[in-house]
């Protein structure tokens, strides 16, 4: 029956499904201790920033940089963590295990040392690395915070479910279980683990101890209120498709009606009620579900199989004509969904999907946990909303959205690096040009002379101050007095001792002594200042020879730096050239992938449709050949 083909997929998924990741912790040690963490560098500071505001590319080239010059001395383990944990988002395996090799080599301290095991291990199970993600779980020691070290008892489980170890898994689930704090997701694990191990008593009983619990944020263990209800609705559709497997069908009605009737799985849920009522020859009450979901979207199995489950339950009822009616209407809906069907694949052949994707799902940068959260605008969206929940698209279309992001950061390098080129011929030319001017005004200045100008005024000064020489200090005025003494002292000579002259003589006698006393008075005052002069000039002689030193440094330097940054463009510009095509390339390789995911999802969506046409059709006939034989019987007696 198709009910069982039905429970082998749910088991399937629901042994496949990932615990939800954790944020990725750039301070676990601080977070494990319940402090605020202190940033003693602020460049480690900045790189926390663009990583809590999900600029993730920005936080990583920012941390290359400042590590590049070294600006996180106190930070440096903590750095290396969030960088390789970043590396890690981008698939770059190789490169975060050498990152965290090496601290491990250097003997980082413990905590560093179990975070860098526990992210390597999260991101190659994520990837699909089972074998290396078991490995570096082995290589975990007892420092992880309390918060990982419980999602590393569910990703080691999950590890050891995805190798088909359910022994193993059950091992690790149950020692988790013991604990009155485990999560839900510990005990949801532990019954998925148990029913696939073989162990059908014991996983019915973890599964409904988690299905009965009351739909309450309290009951939920701290969980949100969707994301408690989600799991308890997987748990009692696991547990009543269980029962119907093993021929339990109220003890599935039971489970079955725990779950809500608009959740994720409320359709399976409403399937298989149906069914469970149908084990129990009540068809009657499976129509009431059956009728319910058979309204609802069809792009999901579950409403497909109800289409041809009510004129099933008809049938049984020997309402034969409506039983016609409802295949004949199923077979017409699935002819039509089938149309639907190949209208998607054509959109998504001509890209709608993905650019509908990208522009309904925004996002500044290449991200890790960024995850689609909006259906594009195209036809029969509706089609792929199985698709889109699946971790493996999830994965290939985050691939995609960041080799887009990384090709219009290579393209918006390369516009910049053309600036850069003229900004570079522009300091070239602007050098070219003042280089005479400056030249010039360098050659009116001649040190020389003023040099040799300035040691004969520090001799005088020396001599003037040897011999406490006060005239050596006068100022223009006083000089002009002093001469005009002189000439009148020349004078008085003139006229020896001619007694009409002996008043002028005493007057000059006066005069010259006030300004000797004068001159004596500003001595000391005069000779601090010709000093703190001479200091001046001694100053900016040596501020002129330094500049004389730059400039001829400068015109050794500038053509050489500027020959540099020219290479340096140059070098660039040759790398982008180069990365540009081969990102492009990717960029369309990686388009191929999601649009083959998508439409082999599609496809398989139509075969299953083609198969329940396949029913219908038979049923149909069965029908048909019923009434043939009831009419052939009801005739032979008039013959």
């Amino acid at each position: 029956m198709r009910m069982r083909l039905f429970y082998l997929i749910l088991v399937w998924r629901l042994a496949s499904a990932a615990v939800l990741c954790m944020p990725f912790l750039a301070s676990g040690a601080e977070k494990a201790s319940g402090q605020a963490p202190v940033i003693q560098d602020p460049h480690y500071g900045d790189g926390l920033f663009h990583f809590y505001q999900t600029r993730y590319f920005t936080s990583i080239t920012s941390l290359m940089v400042s590590q590049h010059f070294e600006r996180m001395p106190h930070h440096a383990d903590e750095a290396e963590i969030l960088r390789g944990g970043l590396l890690l988002s981008y698939g770059l395996h190789r490169e975060a295990g050498e990152i965290f090799a090496k601290l491990i080599e250097k003997g980082a301290s413990p905590p560093v040392r179990d975070r860098a095991w526990f992210y390597l291990a999260k991101i190659r199970y994520q990837r699909g690395f089972l074998v290396e993600a078991t490995d570096a779980l082995g290589r975990i020691d007892k420092y992880l915070p309390a918060d990982l070290q419980e999602e590393r008892v569910l990703l080691g489980a999950n590890v050891r479910m995805g190798l088909g170890d359910y022994a193993g898994a059950v091992s690790i689930l149950e020692g988790a279980a013991k604990d009155k704090g485990a999560g839900l997701y510990a005990q949801y694990n532990l019954g998925v683990a148990l029913v696939r191990n073989g162990d059908f008593a014991g996983g019915s009983a973890q599964l409904e101890a988690v299905g009965r619990l009351p739909a309450t944020r309290d009951a939920a263990r701290g969980l949100a209120d969707e994301e408690f209800l989600s799991l308890r609705d997987k748990a009692n559709v696991a547990l009543g498709f269980a029962a119907l497997q093993d021929q339990r069908p109220e003890d599935a009605r039971t489970f079955l009606q725990r779950v809500r009737l608009n959740g994720a799985q409320s359709n399976k849920a409403l399937l298989g009620f149906g069914w469970a009522a149908a084990a129990l020859s009540a068809p009657q009450k499976a129509l009431v579900p059956w009728t319910e979901l058979a309204q609802r979207e069809s792009s999901d199995a579950a409403v497909l199989e109800a289409r041809i489950a009510m004129p099933y339950a008809l049938a049984e009822l020997k309402a034969y004509g409506q039983s016609l009616a409802r295949y004949t209407e199923a077979i017409h809906d699935f002819d039509q969904e089938g149309v639907a069907l190949d209208e998607s694949v054509a959109a998504i052949r001509e890209g709608k999907l993905l650019e509908g994707l990208l522009e309904n799902n925004p996002g500044e940068e290449m991200g890790w946990f960024w995850t689609i959260r909006q259906l594009p605008a195209m036809p029969h969206a509706g089609h792929l909303t199985p698709l889109l929940a699946e971790h493996q698209f999830q994965e290939a279309f985050k691939n995609y959205r960041d080799l887009r992001f990384l090709d219009r950061n290579l393209h918006q390098w390369a516009d910049s690096l053309g600036v850069f080129n003229d900004m570079l011929v522009n300091r070239r030319v602007a050098y070219a040009e003042r280089l005479p001017k400056v030249l010039a005004q360098a050659d009116q200045t001649n040190l020389g002379n003023a040099r040799q100008r300035r040691d004969g005024l520090a001799t005088e000064l020396a001599q003037a101050e040897r011999v406490v020489d006060g005239v050596a200090f006068a100022n223009a005025r006083e000089r002009d007095l002093q001469a005009r003494l002189e000439s009148v002292q020349a004078a008085l000579a003139r006229h020896g001792d001619d007694p009409e002259a002996a008043g002028a003589r005493d007057r000059h006698r006066l005069a010259s002594g006030a300004l000797v006393w004068q001159l004596a008075q500003a001595y000391p005052g005069r000779v601090w200042d010709a000093k703190k002069a001479m200091r001046s000039v001694d100053a900016g002689l040596d501020e002129a020879t330094r500049r004389e030193s730059t400039l001829a440094q400068a015109q050794r330097d500038e053509p050489a730096r500027f020959e540099q940054f020219a290479q340096r463009i140059a070098a660039l510009q040759g790398r982008l050239q180069g990365l540009i095509p081969r990102v492009a390339a990717l960029t369309r390789e990686q388009q191929g992938v999601v649009q083959d995911l998508a439409v082999a999802e599609l496809v398989r969506q139509k075969e299953r449709l083609a198969e329940y046409t396949i029913q219908a059709r038979f049923a149909v006939a069965q029908l048909y050949d019923r009434a043939t034989a009831v009419r052939s019987h009801d005739d032979a007696p008039a013959r």
